[in-house]
C-alpha cells in the first residue's frame, strides 16, 4: 500500500499513524537498550548503594556537569562540579549527557597479606558519558558501596598529547565539621602532626582527610589507584548557607602543568568512606576494592614478617651511616643482629648505611658495599640462620640514579636471597626539580615497584607518595612511611611525638594503607633533652598491633631487648591477619584493635585458623579504664589470655617502664578490664586451649 498525503500528513489514516509511532518507539527502545543509553535524554540519573543508604546523582545543569550525594535520605554532598581545564579548553562546562550504563558486582577476593584475609567487593556502578558541544567527551564512573563511594574520570583521546592544567572536581559538604589533617604546604614527606579544627578554617590539606561530620557520622576523603597522575590535595572554601566546598589541588610539575596525557586517560578514584563510628573507617575495604586485582600471579615469595635492624642506634648517635669508627653496618655487627633475630623469631635484619655514598658527597652506589661490609658473607650467613638481609637504597631524592641502577641491583639482590628492600628519598625534590607527589614522582615509584616484582623483591617505601591501595595490584609493595615516625622520638628538638599522635594515626594516615612507623622502643634514654617516646613500655607493645604494617620493625637496638620480658609478646605477634576488629576508639583519644591470626602464619598448621587473637589498646595523655568484651571469640571454647599492661604507678613522664604480665582463663562471655596509664597501653595474646 502506498501512503498518500492527507490531513494526517504522510499517513492515509490515524491507525496507520498510530502503528508507525508504536513501531518507531519500539525500535528506539530496543536500540537504547542494546546500546545501554536509555537515559541519554535525561538531565540527570542516579545510582544507590546495594543497601540503599548512599545515593549518587549525576547530571547536567545549565550545561555544567555535576554530581551530588544523599545519605539515608539527607543531603551529604551538595551539587558539586565535575570537569577539567585542559590546554585545549575546559571539559564539563558546556555539556550534555550521553550514554548511561549500569552494572553491579558482588564478589569476595583473598589477599596474600593484609588486615583481613577475605574482602567482600559489593557495589552498584553508574557510568555516564558527558559530551561537550565542541565534540570532546569524558566519562565519569561512580561505584557506590554500602560504606561510601568512589568516582573516576575517563578522558577520551585520539592518541594525541595534551595537558591537564587543572582538575576542577569539587566536593561540597552540606555543613562544616571538625576534621583532622596535615597541611600540604610546609609538610615534608607527610611527616606532620594531624590536627583537629573546623574544616572551613584549614588551608590546603593532604588526604586522607578525616571528618567527624555529625555525632554518629564519620567521613574519610582520599583517592584510590593513583597511577601516572598527580597526587590530590584539597582546598576548603566556605560556601553558601554554611556549606564547605573542597576544591581539588593536584600536585604540579615545576612548570605548573598537573598531568601530561596521551590518548585515553583514566584518573585515580576520588573516594569517600562513610561510617557511623570512627572505627568503621579503619575496617572499610572501599579503597582496596577500587584498585585492580593482583598482576602478580604467583605471590608465594611475598612473605610478611617481623624484622630488626641497625637503625635506632644510628638515630641515637651511637652508630653512623657512613664508614668510620662507629659504623653500624659492618659485617661483624650485622651478623650479631642476625644471631639475635634467629634466636627470637625475626625473619629479617635491616642495615642502613651498607653502601658507599653516605655523608661525604660520594656517588651513591647500590651495586657495591663499604669495605667493612661483606654483602655476600652477610646474606649467606643470614640464610644459614633462616634470616634474610633487608636491602636499603637511600637516594637523597636522586630518583634517576636508582632507576639507572635498579635492574642490575635488584638482580644482584635476588641472587643473594634478599627478598625485601627499603627505598628512601630524603630530598625536597626528585632529581632536584620535581615534587615526589607529582606525576613525575608517581611514575618513578611505579617503575621501582614493577622492577622489584620482576626480581621477587618486596618494597618498603620511605618518603613515598601517600598510599592509595595499589598493594592490591602489586602486592610486593608491602608498606610505606609517609608518616611522622618513631625517629622523631630520637632527635626532634621540639620534644618528639606527642602522646596523642599514635592514637590519631590509625584514623588518619592509617586509612591510606600500611604504615612503617617502627614501634617497640624499650629504652627511653635521651640524646636531646626531653625527647624520647612519650609513652609507657606497655603502649609500645600496643602500638605493635594497632599500627598496621605487614613488614613490622621492632625498632630498638638489640641491646635494649636482651633480657626484657616484654619482648615475648613481639616474638609471638604476626604481621598479617585473618580478621581485624576495632573494639572501640575516639580519634586522638584512645583505640583498641583486635586481630585474628591467619592459619598460614605458623608453619604446619592444618586447621582453619583463628585459635589466637592479638589485641592492642593505647591512650593519649589521659589515663583511662576500659572493658574489652570478648564476644568475638568462639562460643563454648576455652582460651588463655596473656596480658601485658601498665603496672602500678605507671606514667609516661615519671614511671614509663612499669609493666605487669598476667595470665587468665577466658571465654567469649567474659570481659577484660584494663587500666591504661597516661599515654599508656596494653597488649594481649589470647590462645585457644587445646
Amino acid at each position: 500500500m502506498h501512503s498518500q498525503i492527507t490531513n494526517n500528513g504522510f499517513f492515509a489514516n490515524q491507525n496507520e499513524k498510530d502503528m508507525y509511532k508504536l513501531v518507531v518507539s519500539l525500535v528506539i527502545l530496543v536500540s537504547y537498550l542494546c546500546l545501554g543509553i536509555t537515559e541519554s535524554n535525561a538531565s540527570n540519573t542516579a545510582v544507590s548503594s546495594p543497601d540503599g543508604a548512599v545515593t549518587v546523582t549525576v547530571g547536567v545543569k545549565g550545561h555544567a556537569s555535576y554530581y551530588k550525594v544523599d545519605y539515608r535520605g539527607r543531603p551529604l554532598v551538595l551539587l558539586s562540579r565535575l570537569g577539567f581545564l585542559l590546554d585545549s579548553g575546559e571539559l564539563g562546562a558546556n555539556t550534555k549527557m550521553g550514554a548511561v550504563k549500569r552494572s553491579s558486582k558482588d564478589e569476595t577476593w583473598s589477599q596474600p597479606w593484609g588486615e583481613s584475609e577475605n574482602v567482600r567487593n559489593q557495589y552498584n556502578e553508574l557510568a555516564v558519558d558527558l559530551l561537550e558541544k565542541s565534540g570532546k567527551r569524558m566519562k565519569v564512573v561512580f561505584r557506590v558501596f554500602n560504606d561510601g563511594f568512589g568516582f573516576r574520570y575517563i578522558i577520551s583521546g585520539d592518541n594525541y598529547e595534551y595537558c591537564i592544567l587543572d582538575e576542577l572536581t569539587e566536593m561540597t559538604l552540606a555543613h562544616d565539621a571538625d576534621a583532622w589533617s596535615i597541611p600540604s604546604n610546609h609538610t615534608e614527606y607527610f611527616e606532620g602532626i594531624y590536627k583537629k579544627d573546623l574544616l572551613s578554617r584549614k588551608d590546603t590539606v593532604c588526604t586522607p582527610l578525616t571528618i567527624e561530620y555529625e555525632k554518629d557520622m564519620y567521613l574519610a576523603i582520599h583517592e584510590a589507584a593513583l597511577d601516572d597522575y598527580a597526587s590530590i590535595n584539597l582546598t576548603p572554601r566556605s560556601g553558601e548557607n554554611g556549606a564547605v566546598r573542597l576544591l581539588t589541588a593536584l600536585t604540579p610539575w615545576r612548570n605548573g602543568v598537573k598531568v601530561y596525557a596521551n590518548g585515553v586517560k583514566k584518573t585515580p578514584w576520588r573516594t569517600m568512606i562513610i561510617s557511623n563510628t570512627a572505627g568503621g573507617l579503619l575496617t572499610s575495604n572501599l579503597m582496596l576494592n577500587l584498585n585492580d586485582p593482583s598482576r602478580i600471579e604467583d605471590t608465594s615469595w611475598i612473605e610478611p614478617g617481623r624484622y630488626i635492624g641497625v637503625w635506632w642506634s644510628i638515630h641515637k648517635k651511637q652508630n653512623t651511616w657512613e664508614m668510620g669508627p662507629a659504623h653500624g653496618a659492618t659485617t661483624e655487627n650485622v651478623k650479631r643482629y642476625i644471631d639475635f633475630a634467629a634466636r627470637h623469631g625475626f625473619s629479617g635484619v635491616l642495615a642502613e648505611g651498607w653502601n658507599p655514598g653516605w655523608g661525604q658527597g660520594e656517588q651513591i652506589s647500590f651495586l657495591k658495599s663499604y669495605p667493612d661490609f661483606d654483602m655476600e658473607e652477610v646474606t649467606r650467613y643470614g640464610l644459614s640462620k633462616g634470616v634474610r638481609f633487608i636491602g636499603h637504597t637511600e637516594t637523597w631524592g636522586n630518583a634517576t640514579l636508582l632507576e639507572n641502577q635498579m635492574e642490575e641491583a635488584f638482580r644482584w639482590f635476588e641472587k643473594l636471597g634478599i627478598r625485601a628492600v627499603k627505598t628512601g628519598y630524603v630530598g625536597h625534590f626528585f632529581d632536584g626539580k620535581e615534587l615526589a607527589k607529582s606525576q613525575y614522582g608517581i611514575r618513578h615509584y611505579r617503575r621501582v615497584i614493577e622492577c622489584a616484582a620482576r626480581h621477587h623483591i618486596m618494597i618498603d617505601n620511605h618518603e613515598p607518595a601517600m598510599p592509595t591501595g595499589i598493594q592490591r595490584t602489586l602486592p610486593n609493595l608491602m608498606t610505606q612511611e609517609g608518616v611522622r615516625g618513631q625517629e622523631y622520638n630520637a632527635w626532634d628538638r621540639r620534644g618528639g611525638n606527642p602522646p596523642a599522635h599514635t592514637v590519631t594515626l590509625p584514623f588518619t594516615r592509617g586509612l591510606a594503607g600500611p604504615t612503617d612507623f617502627t614501634p617497640a622502643i624499650f629504652n627511653f634514654s635521651e640524646i636531646v633533652k626531653g625527647t624520647h617516646p612519650h609513652s609507657t613500655l606497655a603502649k609500645q607493645l600496643g602500638e605493635f598491633v594497632v599500627i598496621y604494617s605487614p613488614l613490622q620493625m621492632a625498632a630498638d637496638a638489640i641491646e635494649n631487648y636482651e633480657g626484657q620480658p616484654a619482648l615475648s609478646f613481639i616474638e609471638s605477634c604476626p604481621t598479617t591477619w585473618r580478621k581485624t576488629l576495632v573494639l572501640g576508639g575516639e580519634i586522638g583519644k584512645h583505640i583498641t584493635i583486635a586481630r585474628q591470626e591467619r592459619a598460614s602464619y605458623r608453619e604446619g598448621m592444618q586447621q582453619k585458623g583463628g585459635d589466637r587473637w592479638f589485641i592492642g589498646s593505647i591512650t593519649n595523655e589521659e589515663s583511662r579504664e576500659t572493658d574489652i568484651a570478648l564476644d568475638f571469640l568462639d562460643d563454648g571454647a576455652q582460651y588463655r589470655a596473656i596480658i601485658y599492661e601498665d603496672g602500678p604507678g605507671a606514667d609516661y613522664v615519671t614511671n614509663p617502664y612499669a609493666m605487669t604480665i598476667r595470665q587468665i582463663d577466658v571465654t567469649s562471655r567474659d570481659k577484660i578490664r584494663l587500666n591504661l596509664a597516661r599515654s599508656g597501653g596494653a597488649a594481649i595474646r589470647i590462645e585457644k586451649k587445646q
